[in-house]
């Protein structure tokens, strides 16, 4: 929805939905469909998208037909396309045919546009006037129905239970129906299990009967709060999985809108305390009532004439032409299915002297895959080696392939301390995510850039059913002043080792002390998957704790760094505190472990960490240092220190 600016993304888009509902009628509290189930289904004479006729129901070679209902702007069919195709190649040789049913009302040349994209490897008809539908009595998109060789129907409902609902993934794929029902029917026997529920999105969406008992309409009221909240990502392109453009768009999404926004999961914004932040992304409690109002008033559109005008998305660079633009030098190549990827890219800046970066823009090569970046330098040549090996380790036919070198978090490896000279070697430069504005750091201030420095851009990918491709170029503004001071991140830690299993409401702490005045710009709190809740503190000396930020239902997926609206003073002495509490019970859907294990502290995916950086500043660009204990008061007139090395 609205600019995203976080740093640290997900692994996998895995959006957590309160109850995702089909129209007005929740999932879960209807039975599967079971219309047609052991009845003949004839079917006519077809042709598919390419111009090329199908005749299925006349081929003595299809020994079952497996006829799967789609639809391009269902992000949940679209997931399936991949496993269908791989699903048709793989009984090919055993008489089982697909055919693919894109129901509804959308131009031909679109559709063969998406058919192309998706790399069909089954013919795929179009439906606009929904007769197949009708003749299948189907009802969501996607949808299955197998025939037999008698071209009886035996199964129909979903392709397997990767879905929990229509916008929320189960941790694991336990159950293929789909599959199962093949292998029962080629082996003579009946289906174990002939109905089950589909998940997915309808494919009607008449609201011609629905009674209007409100005055709300979408052209009036709810279309501004779209623009607003949700079209930067919500758009053809970008990454939002749906669009959210068009009436018939809201319309088909209404009630997901209303769960997510009353639930607080979008706009994503997960502080629940903290001071007034920058780009906060919370919708009004006259936004919530309108949306709630139109959903339960039947989704009126009123009069187009009423419609703001259309919403303008900058292109571009936001701050005008960067003075340094790093390319990525070819494109990776990310696959259609699977977990989602994270992929570092070494880009050497070629620098011939040490700059300060006050501002970073990102620009995607393909926004509609381009979760988020996180941005870092490297002068020790780690990253360079690292993208060797995986070019020499590389193996042919591996869906996600060209430049750069795969992760599981961070930047696969531990940074090496400052050199002789007491330059770092390793540090961050900042983050991007769709929709967000370069953030301008303080006057005076910046990120520091050795000479000769690699940028290191970690690229979350996250898949949409098809294969795709990008190249991301990333935009650096340097300082124009020839004074700057360096920009500083302070780190306190959780002091814990193991996080024991089926422990739901574990514990962890760090406290540190600031060892001098400064002015505090920003937080990121930083846990992996077991992470439920987490706060960070300061506490001035002889005060009373300060809550810099508060996130009561933790959520991996999205992670970012918060600025505060106004800068932060505090006291030498000031105790900067984290706390939080992880949930490694087998009742945690994001606990990677089944059945859950002892978690250590460690980097990988299945281990657990707990860390808030905290962006500092101070007048003379000396470092801020954090401190085990209380620092000794230093007495009047001692001389201030010097500005230590730049870049811690």
């Amino acid at each position: 929805m609205r600019g995203r600016n976080f740093w640290i993304g997900l692994l996998g888009v895995t959006w957590t939905l309160l109850g995702v509902s089909i129209g007005s009628i929740r999932a879960a509290e209807t039975p599967p469909a079971v219309e047609k189930l052991g009845k003949a289904i004839s079917l006519p004479p077809l042709t598919d998208v390419a111009g090329q006729p199908v005749a299925l129901d006349k081929d003595p070679h299809a020994k079952l037909v497996a006829v799967v209902f789609l639809s391009f702007e269902c992000p949940v069919a679209n997931s399936y396309i991949d496993p269908l195709n791989q699903l048709a190649q793989k009984y090919a040789d055993r008489g089982v045919k697909l055919l693919g049913v894109i129901p509804g009302e959308e131009a031909a040349g679109d559709l063969r546009k998406s058919v192309q994209e998706f790399q069909f490897r089954f013919p795929v008809v179009a439906d606009p006037k929904l007769q197949l539908a009708d003749l299948f009595k189907a009802t969501i998109t996607p949808e299955v129905f197998v025939l037999d060789h008698n071209r009886v129907l035996r199964y129909r409902g979903r392709i397997d239970n990767t879905w929990a609902a229509r916008l929320r993934k189960n941790a694991s794929t336990t159950e293929y129906e789909l599959r199962n029902a093949l292998d029962e029917l080629l082996a003579g026997k009946p289906v174990t299990t002939p109905a089950t529920k589909s998940i997915g999105c309808p494919v009607r969406q008449d609201t011609s009967g629905t009674p209007i008992t409100t005055k709300v309409t979408y052209y009036k009221d709810i279309l501004p709060i779209l623009q607003t909240n949700c079209q930067s990502c919500h758009r053809p392109g970008e990454v939002g999985p749906f669009s959210l453009m068009t009436y018939k768009q809201a319309v088909n999404w209404a009630s997901d809108i209303e769960d997510y926004t009353h639930s607080g999961k979008m706009p994503p914004w997960k502080p629940t305390t903290g001071p007034a932040f920058e780009n906060e992304r919370r919708l009004s409690d006259k936004e919530l009532n309108l949306i709630s109002e139109w959903v339960k008033g039947g989704t009126p559109a009123g009069d187009p004439k009423d419609a703001p005008k259309p919403a303008v998305f900058t292109e571009g660079w936001q701050l005008g032409k960067p003075d340094l633009v790093l390319t990525v030098q070819d494109d990776f190549h990310v696959g259609p299915s699977g977990n989602d990827t994270f992929r570092c890219f070494v880009l050497p800046t070629n620098l011939k002297e040490d700059v300060y970066v006050v501002a970073v823009d990102v620009r995607p090569g393909n926004p509609s895959v381009v979760h988020h970046t996180l941005n870092f330098f490297d002068t020790s040549g780690t990253g360079r080696k690292l993208e060797a090996e995986a070019r020499l380790t590389a193996k042919p036919g591996e869906q996600d392939h060209g430049p750069g070198y795969s992760v599981a978090m961070g930047v696969g490896f531990r940074p090496a301390p400052p050199g002789p000279d007491g330059k770092p070697t390793f540090g961050g430069v900042g983050g991007w995510a769709p929709g967000q504005m370069p953030h301008l750091l303080p006057e005076g201030y910046g990120y520091f850039l050795p000479a000769g420095s690699d940028m290191l851009v970690q690229v979350h990918y996250h898949r949409n059913g098809k294969p795709e491709k990008d190249r991301t170029s990333i935009g650096l503004y340097f300082a124009k002043k020839p004074k700057m001071k360096a920009y500083r991140t302070v780190t306190v830690g959780g002091e814990f080792l193991v996080i024991p299993p089926g422990a739901s409401e574990f514990k962890a702490k760090g406290t540190r002390y600031l060892d001098r005045d400064c002015l505090l710009h920003s937080v990121l709190p930083h846990m992996h998957l077991l992470g439920k809740s987490v706060k960070v503190t300061i506490t001035p000396p002889n005060s009373e704790p300060i809550t810099l930020v508060g996130i009561d239902d933790w959520d991996y997926n999205w992670q970012e760094t918060y600025w505060f609206r106004k800068p932060i003073p505090v006291k030498a002495g000031t105790k900067l505190e984290i706390e939080a509490i992880y949930d490694n019970s087998n009742r945690n859907p994001n606990n990677p472990s089944n059945p859950p294990r002892w978690v250590k502290v460690g980097e990988q995916t299945t281990d657990e960490m707990l860390f808030g950086f905290v962006g500092a500043t101070t007048p003379d660009g000396s470092n801020v240092r954090l401190l085990r204990v209380p620092p000794t008061p230093i007495p009047a007139g001692t001389p201030t220190p010097k500005p230590g090395p730049v870049g811690q």
